[in-house]
């Protein structure tokens, strides 16, 4: 049964319409700012890292950007550099701050700033699904570039042996625009 063509331009027009409302509504709060992190910020950033469990060994200042409100450092992640491709990483935002779109609108950010194919490793299916309305698809270790292999290693051993839920990500949208 054939979809007449007037039918098929209004479902577009509604869809692209949803995209655009999503897009748009995604802001931050009153009072929250966005910017290039600071000398200022290292340890809040190391303290919000270190709380998120997740590797403080790995943090270069010169690439975080920040959320803060009222002098406070409240949301940060960083767009790691390596050889043909970049890192989306240490993405946290404090739990007093959390389901207020603060995540959504900083990986956005990124995703814009890349210039690069762009993974990341996350942990859990809640984050997994997170980035995947983000763009991005889960892709197998064999997939990355080489100048990944070596760093994302270390979490699909732990994956194998400790069975952590650990999902390599490539943005896979053009969100970013540059993909």
């Amino acid at each position: 049964m054939a979809i007449p063509q007037y039918a098929l331009e209004d479902i577009i027009t509604l869809f692209t319409n949803g995209l655009h409302m999503i897009e748009q509504s995604y802001s931050l709060p009153a009072g929250c700012i966005l910017r290039p992190a600071s000398a200022q910020d290292l340890w809040s950033i190391r303290k919000l890292v270190l709380r998120a469990k997740l590797d403080p060994t790995q943090l270069r200042l010169q690439q975080f950007w920040v959320i803060e409100s009222e002098g406070q450092v409240v949301a940060c992640g960083q767009l790691r550099n390596f050889s043909g491709a970049q890192e989306l990483g240490s993405l946290v935002v404090t739990p007093t701050w959390r389901d207020r779109g603060l995540g959504t609108f900083l990986a956005k950010h990124l995703i814009q700033k890349a210039t690069q194919p762009l993974y990341l490793e996350c942990l859990g299916k809640r984050l997994e699904k997170f980035y995947t309305c983000l763009g991005f698809v889960p892709i197998s270790w064999q997939e990355l570039p080489q100048s990944l292999k070596f760093k994302f290693g270390f979490s699909q051993l732990a994956r194998i042996l400790f069975k952590i839920p650990v999902t390599i990500m490539k943005q896979g949208s053009e969100i970013g625009g540059r993909r």
